[in-house]
């Protein structure tokens, strides 16, 4: 007689996964007693005992028991749209919306085409742009000088991707060539940039070429800082495609020029979607580094949004609100790394990389 198989209750797995010895019973036990006196300390003072309104400030300042939200009340325009004109705020806000409609967009399937992707992410930085430099369709020009916060965050990664990720394809591929004197001259600039700060770059960028470049060729400083960026940005993501391209089978691109196809459609049609592929989690990884790192922009002078949230609090009104200020601009770039993160889980899961 076959006996009939009973799964495990909630409390036989706890036991077996937690408590499986006394040792591992006490560690757990004291974890969990760390975890709750860190999460309840954290509550009282973020929530239980906090000032969420700007209306009673007169309970924060040295001395209080709680958070002082009341700081993000009164000061998140600053943190958000920076020097941004007050009336033309929503301009800002509705440029953000568009971008984060965009990423939604790109998880879609049907989008997932490098004419369709790519027609997308231009319309919305179009959107975008449009609707903070304004200047057409009857909106104020609002110059580049005055963005800022987390619009200014945006449109700086934005841009670097955009650009950066077209220039990355090109460099794999030189670099990959069959002629020694191309592959070996982009080996030498790749790994030249990549040696090189990142803030280093963008000082050069930002200070050093308006001396050797001609006048037409200057630009804004913005424009500047984000080319060297691309530039950084697509040495790094060039190696990471390179690296897809090598985990192909050979006679995947040798079969392909078997059945006569040319160079250009091995590239596009066989090579390029598979090493995308292989290299979807770096891909993903470095963008939310790149994300990250726009942060650096404070230190030539841009006012992103770390620096919008130095200047929220930096008054005698709110000098005492750091904290608070740095756990919300915490809390905003998280919200985008781990959107990135969930979004190239989603992809990991679609295109079943980690099954190959």
């Amino acid at each position: 007689m076959t006996k009939t198989y009973t799964p495990p209750s909630l409390i036989d797995r706890l036991r077996a996964d937690y408590f499986p010895t006394k040792l591992n019973g006490a560690v757990t036990l004291i974890f969990a007693a760390l975890v709750a006196w860190a999460l309840w300390n954290l509550i009282n003072w973020g929530i239980l005992h906090a000032t969420f309104s700007a209306a009673n400030k007169e309970n924060c300042g040295h001395g209080a028991d709680g958070a002082c939200w009341a700081v993000i009340d009164a000061r998140w325009r600053l943190i958000l749209f920076g020097l941004y004109p007050f009336e033309e705020q929503w301009r800002s806000a509705i440029a953000c919306i568009a971008i984060v409609i965009t990423g939604g967009l790109s998880c879609v399937p049907w989008f997932w085409s490098g004419r369709r992707i790519t027609t997308l992410w231009l319309t919305g930085f179009a959107i975008f742009f449009v609707l903070m430099r304004g200047g057409m369709f009857g909106l104020t020009p609002v110059f580049e000088q005055n963005w800022g916060g987390l619009s200014l965050t945006i449109f700086i990664f934005a841009s670097t991707t955009l650009l950066g990720m077209p220039l990355a394809i090109v460099f794999a591929l030189l670099r990959r060539s069959e002629l020694p004197w191309i592959a070996r001259t982009m080996g030498l600039i790749i790994d030249t940039i990549r040696s090189l700060p990142l803030l280093s770059i963008m000082f050069t960028f930002a200070i050093v070429l308006p001396f050797v470049l001609p006048g037409w060729m200057i630009g804004d400083k913005l424009y500047r800082v984000i080319v060297g960026y691309s530039l950084f940005f697509a040495c790094y993501q060039a190696e990471i495609i390179r690296g897809g391209m090598q985990a192909l089978p050979a006679g995947q691109e040798e079969a392909a020029k078997a059945l006569g196809m040319g160079y250009w459609h091995r590239i596009g049609y066989i090579v390029l979607p598979q090493a995308f592929r292989n290299a979807l989690p770096p891909t993903i990884n470095q963008l939310v580094i790149t994300f990250k790192e726009t942060s650096l922009v404070v230190i030539i002078g841009f006012f992103e949004i770390l620096a919008s949230g130095n200047a929220a609090y930096g008054n005698a009104e709110w000098n005492f609100a750091h904290v608070e200020v740095y756990c919300f601009v915490g809390f905003l770039y998280f919200i985008f790394v781990f959107a990135l993160s969930r979004y190239g889980a989603h992809l990991e899961r679609r295109m079943a990389v980690a099954e190959r």
